[in-house]
């Protein structure tokens, strides 16, 4: 069916791609590292608010403990740096690391989520 060049051809460019593709993803994964930083929120509903607020470019992963109100992400320090994966936070109205969410950002949260009066989740 196919000739024996066009045979060489193709084995040529899958061994190719075998090689160069893992260290293509090496070269991806030694950008990435993990950071962890304090953030204010009570429920379930701050926790995806979080998380999502978290996913800027560059970040790979983003998990909010709520008992210990600790985020860790995971990120391509190329990309991003910790500063701006706080700010976004803050931006969705919880206070993230040594930024603080304006008055604006926080009053925009649901009654349940406003971490600063006080009220805990039932």
């Amino acid at each position: 069916m196919f000739n024996h060049n066009v045979m060489r051809l193709l084995f040529s460019l899958l061994l190719s791609f075998l090689i160069i593709a893992p260290g293509h993803s090496f070269a991806d994964n030694r950008n990435v590292v993990t950071g962890t930083f304090a953030v204010d929120g009570t429920c379930g509903q701050c926790k995806q608010r979080i998380e999502d607020a978290a996913y800027i470019k560059g970040v790979k992963s983003a998990e909010w403990d709520k008992k210990t109100h600790i985020l860790t992400v995971k990120y391509d320090s190329t990309k991003t740096d910790e500063g701006k994966i706080q700010l976004a936070v803050a931006h969705a109205g919880h206070d993230a690391g040594n930024i603080k969410a304006t008055t604006g950002d926080y009053d925009k949260l649901p009654n349940c989520c406003r971490y600063k009066s006080g009220i805990k989740e039932h």
